[in-house]
């Protein structure tokens, strides 16, 4: 008798690690399709060795900035959180993948973009930039972001 229960203890404990471990390898394999591949990569900060995450130019091509007063178009100088903000609410539209396309808001409130194997890239404030003043009108809130038309108070954006 005393056998049959140490049989009955074992075949317990078996089944019992079986239905453990069962869900664990479950997860392992399967197709993984391309598009949500990448999620389950770590987060990239392109921000850290001094590298700046790719950022798509907003002057509308790929000549510099002009500098200096001029009398055409008025425009407004973003940097910082404000800058970071303007990129941010101008990608809600976009369809397509990387630092052309679409930007998120992180859950610590970082803004990020992923790349065409869906890993997370964090975007830094730009440079300085100048935007037409029409653009701007869009974006009623943006004045109370730091770095609107220079200037050092307002509240910060995306990790800046």
């Amino acid at each position: 008798m005393i056998i049959s229960h140490k049989k009955s203890y074992r075949n317990v404990a078996l089944l019992l690690c079986a239905t453990m471990t069962t869900p664990l390898l479950a997860g392992c394999g399967g197709k993984s399709d391309s598009g949500t591949s990448g999620a389950n990569l770590p987060a990239v900060d392109d921000t850290r060795g001094g590298t700046v995450a790719a950022t798509r130019p907003m002057n509308g091509g790929g000549a510099p900035p002009k500098t200096g007063m001029s009398t055409g178009k008025k425009v407004a100088i973003l940097a910082g959180a404000a800058a970071l903000y303007y990129m941010y609410k101008r990608s809600q539209n976009k369809k397509s993948e990387g630092a052309e396309g679409k930007y998120y808001l992180s859950k610590n409130g970082r803004v990020y973009y992923r790349d065409a194997t869906g890993q997370a890239h964090y975007v830094t404030a730009p440079a300085p930039i100048e935007v037409p003043q029409d653009e701007i009108n869009q974006y009623p809130e943006l004045n109370r972001y730091k770095g609107y038309n220079n200037q050092n108070s307002g509240e910060a954006f995306g990790g800046v």
